[in-house]
């Protein structure tokens, strides 16, 4: 029943995506027919004639009903449409390009598995002969943490246009997979050798383990054990990291261009082909709900030694004095270029385009003239400034959903099935590029967990014993609301929210960075990071300042978790 369930949110939370792109004619600030009356036909003159000649050509006189009932109908039968901007079936263009991401995403997950296995294997080794499984550490789980977008944009520095050893750009040749493969599969990998290794050390402490040892089992028949019982909480894990391939196939098809389902999807958003852009979506999302189907049924299936799962452990904490040097490393730096650049003003210097590190520069000029260092700590306002207003945005809307838990658990894990890119995708056309649409596209993909511990979190309040006594002592429903309720509830739920701060913020860069988000002349991180690439071998730091703000967010972030927390003594 609660497969069904899923299955059946999942379709809903999906009919209503493709039926709010079919309305998109009437929701978004630009009219689509103008948009392809200039696709279409190049410098002619957007008349109130032309454009109805237009609007009758798409069938949007015909009105949004008969709309979404023509284009409902139509996918029922398989057919995907007609381009509203080359005429030709959207079949053509549009499962070629699902045939090229399938192979990107399938090397992708190979590259995602190869690490945790590498990662995985030691550890079941030690675990299955007594020894204890130590956690990654902090530098591991920071660079497991970083977008897709800026590990391609890193390749493409590093090993495309200093080393020269792999193509940059195109798909053509088995070659140009590697780097779109370990652009999206290493962070996934990361993240999956992490929870791996913390699985097995929960499960090997297990007192099974030890009887089983003591009996004289075979080790191989320890580590199948070991296996079973650590897998069920991974699946959904693996399938929330192939949620994230298919969302990065955006970001990474556009850097690397290659012509997937990411690619056209956002030419299709930016010439409002609205067909193909439904068709495109439709066939990513769908990627992502039957992973998540997958892997929730599979987890289903499978049980531990005792007929239940293992749940994956926490993070293990490192030393304090580590934890406070990478932080003292990373936030400081950060800090500092907050403060000079808001002691300068960046002025566009045309005569002193992409200059080099100087004692006037220090990080050298961009390609307008301005000082790196100064838009870098301008950008940090940009960029974590609106992370905080999707945070706060994310917490309210969580905290107002978990009083209703029947609701907030489907849509939670219907809505974590959408990649940022995509919500953006859906928002910028709906709105136009901006950072508000972009705040929009995180809060989107980001009240989804918040709401669901919010839930949880409501129903243990609920469920304490001491509410039923101050209930049969006259207390009022909003006495119990503001008095228990919200205070067990809103605390715990304003610290999540702050753990996932910098994941804001590195959505928020990475819509930037597509040009979904603050505009191209903005400081903001992933929009400087976009406007620099094209100056890699001229001005790299242009470049690789952003992008090492990002790295430094990340594993100071990280670091700050991993701090023990003291213990009062007495």
């Amino acid at each position: 029943m609660a497969l069904l369930r899923g299955l059946l949110t999942r379709l809903a939370v999906l009919a209503a995506v493709l039926a709010a792109i079919g309305l998109l004619p009437w929701l978004a600030a630009r009219d689509p027919a103008l948009t392809v009356l200039r696709a279409r036909y190049p410098g002619r003159e957007a008349t109130e004639t032309a454009l109805a000649s237009v609007r009758a050509d798409l069938g949007l006189d015909t009105g949004p009903l008969a709309i979404l009932r023509d284009r409902f109908a139509g996918l029922a039968r398989g057919d995907l449409g007609t381009s509203w901007v080359s005429g030709e079936p959207v079949a053509a263009s549009v499962l070629p390009a699902l045939g090229t991401s399938l192979t990107v995403m399938a090397a992708a997950f190979a590259v995602v598995l190869a690490i945790a296995c590498a990662a995985t294997l030691p550890a079941l080794a030690r675990a299955a002969a007594g020894r204890p499984v130590r956690g990654g550490g902090i530098a591991v789980a920071g660079l497991a943490a970083l977008p897709e977008f800026l590990v391609a944009a890193l390749g493409v520095a590093v090993f495309a246009a200093w080393l020269g050893l792999l193509p940059a750009y195109g798909f053509t040749g088995p070659e140009h997979l590697v780097l779109p493969a370990l652009a999206m599969g290493l962070s996934g990998g990361g993240v999956l050798a992490r929870l791996s290794r913390d699985a097995l050390g929960a499960v090997a402490a297990e007192d099974w383990v030890r009887q089983w040892r003591a009996a004289g089992y075979a080790r191989a028949r320890i580590v199948r054990g070991l296996v079973r019982r650590a897998l069920p909480p991974l699946l959904p894990q693996l399938a929330i990291i192939a949620v994230s391939i298919t969302g990065a196939a955006v970001a990474v098809e556009t850097v690397f261009a290659v012509p997937g389902l990411g690619r056209t999807a956002l030419a299709a958003a930016d010439a409002q082909d609205l067909p193909v852009l439904q068709a495109c979506l439709l066939l990513l999302v769908g990627l992502g709900f039957t992973a998540g189907l997958l892997a929730r049924l599979a987890a289903n299936r499978l049980a531990g030694p005792d007929g239940t799962a293992a749940p994956a452990a926490p993070p293990a904490t490192g030393p304090r004095r580590t934890a406070l040097a990478w932080i003292a490393c990373t936030a400081t730096p950060l800090l500092a270029a907050v403060a000079y650049g808001l002691a300068r003003t960046g002025d566009i210097a045309t005569d002193g385009r992409l200059a080099a590190p100087s004692a006037a520069h220090w990080l050298g000029t961009d390609e307008l003239g301005r000082d790196v260092l100064a838009r870098l700590g301008q950008g940090t306002l940009w960029t974590v400034g609106a992370a905080v207003a999707a945070c706060v945005l994310s917490y309210g809307i969580a905290l107002v959903l978990g009083f209703a838990p029947r609701l907030a658990h489907p849509l939670a894990e219907a809505c974590n099935s959408f990649p940022i890119a995509i919500a953006g995708i859906i928002i910028v056309v709906i709105l136009g590029r901006g950072q508000t649409g972009a705040v929009l596209a995180v809060v989107a993909v980001s009240w989804p967990p918040l709401a669901a511990h919010a839930a949880s979190l409501t129903a243990q309040a609920r469920a304490a014993g001491h509410r039923e006594a101050r209930l049969a002592l006259g207390a009022g429903p909003g006495w119990m609301l503001r008095r228990h309720t919200l205070p067990l509830v809103a605390g715990p739920l304003a610290s999540h929210a702050g753990l996932r701060l910098p994941g804001m913020a590195l959505g928020i860069a990475s819509l930037g960075f597509l040009g979904l988000g603050a505009g191209p002349d903005s400081p903001e991180w992933g929009a400087s990071l976009a406007r620099s690439l094209p100056y890699l071998e001229r001005a790299p730091l242009a470049a690789l300042a952003p992008a090492a703000a990002m790295i430094a967010t990340t594993l100071a972030v990280t670091a700050a978790l991993a701090l023990p927390r003291r213990t009062r003594r007495g």
